[in-house]
């Protein structure tokens, strides 16, 4: 991942998640979102960490409450949808269909010496080709700008989950 040691507790996020897993909370996890896209472009601005775990049982609502309780007891507060370790929003997301695969199939990291799964790029592609946001169509365009991609698993992903990349 890019040197950005600014507002991000990215380290600190890692751990939590990693803890979540040991403590039987959640089953796997990986890093979705804008950050696990830094991991593969040029850095740029984001708002909060996106964390995907895929839950226990098969509820998608499952874990929410046993997650937000565990990190409130370890000081982290709740401001909305987010979960606030030293100021900074994270987002945990239950996976389900194209972001479970994606974090079953993440790719291991180590970021401050924290062991961590960060989404493929193949993914990230194709889960912002399925949201479709300006900023989702920016990011896939510069993943394929930036990013080493396998051409092969993302149509295959793309095929299977019947998305498509934007036109240019």
């Amino acid at each position: 991942m890019p040197d950005e040691r600014c507002a991000i507790p990215l380290a600190d996020v890692l751990r939590a998640a990693n803890e979540l897993v040991s403590a039987g909370l959640i089953e796997d996890y990986a890093l979705g979102g804008a950050l696990a896209a830094i991991y593969y472009v040029e850095p740029f601005t984001t708002y909060d960490a996106d964390i995907i775990f895929v839950t226990k049982d098969k509820t998608l609502s499952a874990g929410i409450p046993a997650i937000y309780s565990h990190l409130q007891s370890k000081g982290w507060r709740v401001e909305g949808e987010h979960l606030l370790v030293k100021n900074f929003p994270v987002q945990f997301l239950a996976a389900s269909g194209l972001t479970q695969e994606a974090v079953r199939n993440a790719q291991p990291i180590e970021y401050e010496g924290v062991p961590a799964k960060v989404f493929r790029p193949e993914y990230i592609i194709a889960i912002a080709a399925s949201v479709g946001r300006h900023k989702d169509l920016a990011r896939i365009e510069q993943l394929l700008e930036q990013a080493e991609i396998d051409g092969t698993l993302l149509e295959d992903i793309l095929r299977r989950y019947k998305l498509q990349l934007p036109k240019s």
